[in-house]
């Protein structure tokens, strides 16, 4: 998936369908010049129903397409007849996808299942015909009920990210290097800040056919709680992994301080996120020797109370051991 194609916040405006009218009629037929009222109901009007669907990745496929509108229901007619239901329609979306009223931002409901499906517009209710309103002192009524009116609404649609694990970092931490070497994915890397604009994800596989998903973030600077950097852009990706992977590289002036400052801007943003599993792996390390890992491991020990791991993406050191760890605490 390229970086242009990931799209996770799209608007678009839904319409459902309007309830087809009651039928005002009297019965009539040979012999039978003044038969009683048989109007039929009218038919309910199309919803408009979010649908969560595994096969997409991001909202791209709804970038160019904004306007979503149901067919109104039938009307009804005589003998009774029932107008027919407008046809529904079904929008697609990604599994982790937020649905927003546009107008007040407040969340209505999300999508997180497979074939989950929600009515985001309810059609109208069709109308009854004038043979409901039949009584001993109204014999021939010449009324019925209208459908009720359609409703429309401005939606936003924010995706987050459902991954099994995120790689949670400062800018070129090597994010996007580990990604590509353990992934098909193939992520813009460059040696410079903000490389990743937006989220890119790969399929880590394992032994045995196994496979988990693993999501390379944009780069955390601090006080992007508040929003700076790229802000609330990328921390809400983060809250669907179950699995943290902090990447801190070995040339970093101090370890802990760069640990504690990503974990301090995730709980500012949702205090939950430090419910997750977690797991620190040491960038770069190629660029220590022997003696410095050692002197490096004693000062974590006695800093750290999380678990570790040395890994380097040029030379592969530590890869496979980071697999194995990361599978444990996926199926822990």
């Amino acid at each position: 998936m390229t970086e242009g194609n990931f799209v996770d916040y799209v608007k678009i405006f839904v319409t459902s369908g309007n309830g087809g009218k009651g039928s005002v009629h009297l019965h009539r037929e040979k012999y039978i010049t003044k038969g009683g009222p048989d109007g039929g109901d009218g038919g309910r009007g199309g919803h408009i129903i979010l649908r969560g669907n595994s096969n997409y990745w991001t909202l791209l496929h709804l970038k160019f397409k904004r306007h979503f509108k149901a067919e109104h229901g039938g009307h009804g007619s005589k003998s009774r007849s029932t107008g027919a239901d407008g046809s529904d329609v079904f929008i697609d979306v990604p599994l982790g996808t937020v649905v927003r009223d546009t107008n007040t931002n407040d969340i209505i409901f999300e999508i997180t299942d497979e074939a989950e499906e929600k009515i985001i517009c309810k059609g109208g209710k069709g109308g009854r015909g004038n043979w409901h309103f039949k009584s001993p002192t109204n014999q021939t009524p010449r009324y019925s009920q209208p459908g009720i009116p359609l409703e429309e609404k401005q939606i936003t649609l924010e995706l987050k990210v459902l991954a099994d694990v995120g790689l949670v970092g400062f800018p070129n931490a090597g994010k996007s290097t580990l990604l590509s070497i353990i992934t098909s994915a193939k992520p813009k890397i460059a040696d410079y800040e903000f490389t990743t604009l937006k989220p890119n994800l790969g399929i880590v596989k394992y032994r045995d056919y196994k496979t988990f998903v693993m999501a390379d973030i944009p780069g955390i600077i601090e006080g992007a709680a508040e929003g700076k950097g790229l802000g609330h852009y990328f921390l809400r990706h983060i809250e669907r992994n179950s699995t943290l992977l902090f990447m801190i590289p070995a040339d970093a002036n101090s370890i802990k301080k760069q640990y504690d400052i990503l974990l301090s801007e995730l709980k500012r943003y949702n205090p939950e996120m430090l419910d997750k599993n977690r797991l620190i792996a040491i960038t770069k390390s190629d660029l220590l020797d022997e003696e410095l890992t050692q002197e490096l491991t004693l000062e974590l020990d006695k800093d750290l109370n999380i678990d570790y791991i040395f890994i380097s993406s040029l030379t592969n050191k530590g890869v496979d051991k980071l697999k194995d760890k990361l599978w444990l605490m996926l199926n822990n």
